[in-house]
């Protein structure tokens, strides 16, 4: 689509070199743009307004997705410059801020994967949580308890936001603040599921991530893996799972979320612990 909107403004080879994916958020459009065109960002920004109707806003990504808070910078380069818009999936609405807390609409299917996973009356630790869609989706579904935290107070008041937008089944209770530390003082031992959405760090938040799953209990432990075959990239993420735990695991299942890069991959392994 993209492409096809600039098909008048770019050579066939510039066209060749831009990104055709992007992210449509609501009313948002987020772009990457090579550097051998960033001269003509702002040409790109309004044609996308102008092709895509519902359209106000287009950003184009500045920087990678980063920090303690996940946050990235975007440069308005057409329309309205307001980060924060409603975005709607499987039946609930969301508002989210794509520059100041972290959301992706590309983890849509893994939303709705885990929110089938989980049971009635079980409880769940979302540790990083950010707008609060997983835990949000998971407690529309099904009558559950699910403490979100983030460690992002924007994150987390746009969480309160969104539990209020939404009739739930279940409860979710959001929390801000380092999830190590929430754990260690609040949820020892409390959940009977644990999502660890943060693959990039998973291996440092293990251990909290076992302390406040039950005995018996299952974490869904994502992480970045390299593999030269994409049909490997989930047996090499159980592997490296399996060195790092040091916990006894039994291995349910494990999945491509999606690809990150060249032979990079975000992955879920499934894991029902014991202690």
């Amino acid at each position: 689509m993209l492409k096809k909107s600039l098909e008048s403004i770019l050579s066939p080879e510039e066209s060749e070199e831009l990104i055709s994916a992007f992210d449509q958020i609501g009313e948002i459009i987020i772009v990457r743009i090579p550097d051998s065109l960033l001269s003509k960002k702002k040409i790109i920004g309004e044609a996308l307004l102008n092709d895509v109707k519902i359209v106000r806003s287009v950003f184009y990504q500045a920087s990678a997705v980063e920090g303690d808070f996940r946050t990235r910078n975007l440069e308005i380069i057409a329309g309205e410059d307001n980060t924060e818009t409603e975005y709607k999936e499987f039946g609930c609405k969301f508002i989210v801020d794509v520059e100041n807390a972290f959301f992706s609409p590309r983890l849509s299917t893994e939303r709705d994967r885990i929110s089938n996973l989980i049971q009635e009356g079980e409880v769940m630790t979302n540790m990083f949580a950010g707008v609060g869609m997983f835990s949000i989706i998971a407690a529309k579904k099904k009558k559950c308890t699910v403490y979100s935290l983030d460690i992002n107070p924007i994150a987390s008041e746009l969480c309160e936001r969104n539990i209020k937008l939404n009739k739930l089944a279940g409860e979710v209770i959001s929390i801000n603040g380092d999830a190590t530390q929430i754990i260690n003082e609040q949820l020892i031992d409390k959940s009977d599921r644990t999502l660890m959405l943060l693959p990039e760090r998973s291996d440092e938040f293990l251990e909290s991530a076992i302390k406040t799953t039950k005995d018996g209990g299952v974490i869904h432990y994502y992480s970045h893996i390299h593999a030269d075959k994409k049909s490997d990239a989930g047996k090499l993420s159980e592997e490296h799972y399996l060195q790092v735990s040091p916990i006894k695991s039994e291995i349910l299942g494990s999945k491509i979320v999606r690809p990150v890069g060249p032979r990079y991959y975000q992955t879920v392994v499934d894991v029902k612990i014991s202690k």
